[in-house]
């Protein structure tokens, strides 16, 4: 039999992406309170990368510092537009800020997975993808939003990108998973070899 890992995530996103590659998975959200660590580790000027790795590691350790002798796998993704951290949006005011922000615009969205066990990180790694954003005017942007349910709103970091949302770009460099949030073949490699 398969072994399970524990993913410290309610994203229904990423346990598809888990679902999807055959890694099975139990759902234990880690509840981290990320704004307050944003906001504490922007103040010491951390890039959004150093964000994304820290809130990745941060889910994973909470949840297997409670249940040991498993792997947990903790997530986290963040736009980087010009080295400024662009978070999911809380409303729909805030994700056509965003949009109009990231409108004509190149920025990175990172993906960061950490693997913990007994409460301590034993892997991690970061993915980067490149998006050009096209120019688009405010009614292409509110029609976009129009399409959007809540749900996917509030879960894919503004765009869907294995739907709607690859209209929005002129280019896409990098691997989707990544971009919906889980850099998943690199995390296959590493459950590989350690017979998951």
């Amino acid at each position: 039999m398969k072994n399970k890992i524990i993913l410290a995530s309610k994203s229904k996103v990423r346990k598809y992406i888990l679902d999807k590659n055959n890694i099975e998975s139990i759902v234990e959200p880690s509840n981290v309170d990320e704004d307050i660590v944003k906001y504490s580790l922007i103040k010491e000027q951390a890039t959004p990368e150093i964000i994304s790795k820290n809130l990745a590691e941060l889910k994973a350790n909470k949840i297997s510092g409670k249940i040991l002798d498993q792997l947990v796998l903790g997530a986290d993704s963040v736009i980087d537009l010009d080295g400024e951290l662009i978070s999911k949006p809380e409303s729909r005011e805030d994700a056509m800020k965003i949009l109009k922000k990231l409108n004509g615009k190149s920025h990175f969205l990172i993906s960061s997975a950490c693997i913990s066990k007994n409460g301590s990180m034993i892997w991690n790694y970061t993915d980067k993808a490149t998006l050009i954003m096209k120019n688009l005017s405010d009614d292409e942007l509110k029609k976009y939003l129009s399409k959007i349910s809540d749900e996917a709103l509030y879960a894919y970091n503004v765009y869907q990108i294995e739907a709607e949302g690859k209209y929005l770009f002129s280019s896409i460099e990098g691997d989707e998973d990544t971009i919906m949030g889980l850099p998943i073949k690199k995390i296959k490699e590493y459950l590989k070899i350690h017979g998951y």
